[in-house]
Formats: C-alpha cells, sequence, structure tokens
C-alpha cells in the first residue's frame, strides 16, 4: 500500500549544521586542489559539497551561484563564504571558508614576490597546460550535473541556449549579468507551473539587521577612503582604496578584474608592467581565487607599504567588498526566494547558469587547454573518471597535470 505522504522537496529539508573547524578542513583542501579559475571552482564546490557532502542541494547550490554571479566581486569565493556561513553556523563558519580556501594561493604567490625561483621551463609548461585540461573536465561534469537537474524541459533548456548566445554575442560582464537578468524574465513567463510548492527554508543564519550593517559598511569603504588618501596622501589608504574599488567593480571575478588592477597598480607606477605580467602568468599555475593574484601585488609594490603589510592589505581589499555584498544580500534573498514570482525567476535564472557554464566551457577554457587531439584525449578521460569512475577531483589534478608535463614538452 502506497503512502499518501507527500515527500518534501530536497530543497525545503533543514539540513544538519557543521561547525567553523570542519568548514576550515573541507575548504583548505579545495584550496588546495581547486585548479582552473572560478568557473572550475564552481563545478570542485558542487562536487565536493552538493554531490558529496550534500550541504546544500542542486537548486539551493544553482540559486547561491546566480545570487553571486549578479553581485559585484569573486563569484567562487562569494559561494564558498556562503556555504561557510551555512554549514558552520554564521560568519565564523564563513571567515573559516574563505581563510582556507584563499591561504594557498596566497601564500604561494607571496612567496614567489619575496624572491622564489620562477617556475619556468618545458616541464613546468606542460604541467601547467595539464591543470588546463582538469579544468575542462571539471566544467564539463559541472554541466553535465546541473543540466539534468536545473533544464529537465523544453522550457528552461531553451532558457540554456537562449543564454548561451546571448553570452557568445555579448560577451564579458554585460553578458553574463544581461543573460541571467533575462533568463529570470523568461522563467516568469515559462516556469510558474514548475514552481514547486516550497514547504521549508533553506535559511542562512544572517539576520536583516546583520545584512544591512554589512551593506552600510561596504558603502562606507567604497566613499571614505579615497577622500582620507586624497586629503592626507596616506599610501596605506590609497593602497586599500585601489585594492577595494578593483573589488567592488567587477562581476563574476577572475579574469575580469585584471585590466582593473593594472590600471590602479601600473599606470601610477607602483608595479612595473614586466612585473605585472610574471606574477599574472604564476597565478594560473596555482590553485584557489585569482583574485590572491592581490597578494603579490601589495608585496611587490615600489613604495610602502609593501611586503608582507602590502600583501595582506591588498588581498583583504580586493575580497573584502564581494564578501560584504553577499553578507548583506543573503538574508533578504532567503525570504524573496520563497516567493512564487521569486521562485520562478530563480528557475529562470538557474538554466539561464547552465547556459553560461556552457558559453564558459568553449571559451576561455576549451579554446586555451585542448589545441591538440591529445588534449582532447587527456580532457575526456579526466570527465570520465570523475563522473564514471567517481574519482575525487584532486586525483584527477595530479594525474592530468602530470600526463601534461610528460606529453607536452616544450
Amino acid at each position: 500500500m502506497k503512502s499518501s505522504q507527500t515527500a518534501l522537496p530536497e530543497f525545503a529539508v533543514e539540513r544538519p549544521r557543521g561547525n567553523p573547524g570542519e568548514v576550515f578542513r573541507v575548504f583548505l583542501k579545495l584550496g588546495l586542489t581547486s585548479f582552473g579559475g572560478p568557473i572550475a571552482h564552481l563545478g570542485y564546490f558542487r562536487d565536493e559539497l552538493v554531490v558529496r557532502r550534500r550541504w546544500i542541494d542542486e537548486a539551493g547550490y544553482a540559486d547561491l551561484v546566480a545570487l553571486c554571479q549578479f553581485l559585484p566581486g569573486p563569484a567562487s569565493s562569494q559561494v564558498g563564504f556562503s556555504l561557510g556561513i551555512l554549514r558552520g553556523n554564521g560568519l565564523l563558519g564563513g571567515i573559516a571558508a574563505w581563510f582556507a580556501f584563499t591561504m594557498p594561493s596566497a601564500a604561494m604567490l607571496l612567496v614567489f614576490a619575496l624572491g622564489a625561483a620562477a617556475f619556468t621551463g618545458p616541464v613546468a609548461e606542460g604541467f601547467l597546460h595539464g591543470l588546463k585540461l582538469v579544468a575542462v573536465a571539471v566544467v564539463s561534469q559541472a554541466i553535465w550535473g546541473m543540466a539534468k537537474v536545473l533544464t529537465p524541459d523544453r522550457e528552461r533548456a531553451g532558457i540554456a541556449l537562449a543564454a548561451v548566445a546571448i553570452t557568445v554575442f555579448i560577451g564579458g560582464t554585460l553578458g553574463q549579468t544581461g543573460a541571467i537578468a533575462l533568463g529570470s524574465v523568461a522563467g516568469l513567463w515559462l516556469c510558474r507551473a514548475d514552481v514547486p510548492v516550497q514547504a521549508g527554508r533553506l535559511s542562512f543564519p544572517v539576520s536583516r539587521r546583520g545584512g544591512a550593517i554589512a551593506l552600510i559598511f561596504f558603502a562606507v569603504l567604497f566613499l571614505v577612503p579615497p577622500l582620507v588618501a586624497g586629503f592626507t596622501g596616506h599610501e596605506a589608504v590609497a593602497l586599500f582604496d585601489a585594492f577595494y574599488r578593483s573589488g567592488s567593480l567587477v562581476f563574476g571575478g577572475g579574469h575580469v578584474v585584471l585590466p582593473l588592477l593594472q590600471a590602479e597598480v601600473v599606470t601610477p607606477g607602483w608595479v612595473t608592467n614586466e612585473a605585472f605580467l610574471a606574477g599574472y602568468g604564476l597565478a594560473q599555475a596555482v590553485p584557489g581565487p585569482l583574485f590572491t593574484f592581490a597578494a603579490y601585488l601589495g608585496a611587490v609594490m615600489g613604495p610602502a607599504p609593501n611586503g608582507l603589510a602590502g600583501a595582506v592589505i591588498a588581498l583583504v581589499a580586493v575580497f573584502l567588498p564581494g564578501l560584504l555584498l553577499v553578507y548583506g544580500t543573503l538574508p533578504f534573498w532567503d525570504a524573496l526566494r520563497l516567493r512564487p514570482a521569486a521562485q520562478a525567476a530563480m528557475c529562470g535564472a538557474n538554466a539561464a547558469v547552465v547556459g553560461i557554464l556552457g558559453a564558459a566551457l568553449y571559451s576561455p577554457v576549451w579554446t586555451n587547454a585542448v589545441l591538440s587531439p591529445v588534449d582532447f584525449a587527456l580532457a575526456l578521460a579526466g570527465f570520465l573518471l570523475l563522473v564514471v569512475w567517481k574519482m575525487p577531483p584532486w586525483i584527477v589534478v595530479l594525474l592530468l597535470a602530470a600526463s601534461g608535463a610528460l606529453l607536452h614538452p616544450i
């Protein structure tokens, strides 16, 4: 006899909380193994935290990704920070996630800035190429899994396809944010019948008062430091302002922040263009968020503060606006997404996220990594190891990086 009870959607189930120590350990592993840039990071997060550990479900994860794509700042770090808040039961969990995910790559770049030998030579170039192939496999796996859940019908598949077209033809930040915005509008029209009845909440432990304070703090730090730096000429304040402003004005993070940083540090003569490009090259070879490039720039600055102090100021300043914005938005987003209209719009936005990931798989991930039939074979092998054999991502990273070093001598 069949039960008459209706099972609650997975998204509505109350999930157990962890603690900041657990969050730190999990994100430290991710910080040491997550190669390939922000799009690949979202794939690593999904595999580790959605599929394996079930901290959040597919729909909730996609909602969070869509929210962070809307906000300025490093999207993958904002997603990780938010998941740390969720699992670690508050701000300490978010800080633990950010610190553990960020510090490995920041420390590597700081060591390089302070005089470590450059990572050069044929084997090193092949190793770096193998890491790019890892990104192809990880992003492909993410699209494969998310598409099955988030684009199960013609309407949402059509939204994803339209998002691909918008992202390809418009490009850049405008294309990505425009695709999500139009996906939300299309969801209001096409997805209302597909919205499940929400019997519960996926609530973040952030109060509305705390969120409002974070948003006010973001605005104060955006407006006040340039005035202080202009009146006093204080170099530390000017350094903080330059990196905080860059972090406040970039959507999606990753490579998009580089032109802003170059304008802030190379144009005024703080860092030479040669040093800037050398650090940028190494930043491609380390795991974790590309925003940690700021630690390198802060360390090699000509005027003081530089060295360790400059690295800390620059690193905190470039991440802080994005983290304040997502912390301030989370309590209001949670209430909005429970409204039927907001749920329908988010269904469309989620489908658009799949399309954006699909466009990113081609460019820049595929076009920069798959340059020969051997590259295609290695990327396909990595994808099958992840999807069919369920191999941990860090093992795939080691295998493809080693294969790149062996098969791509320069």
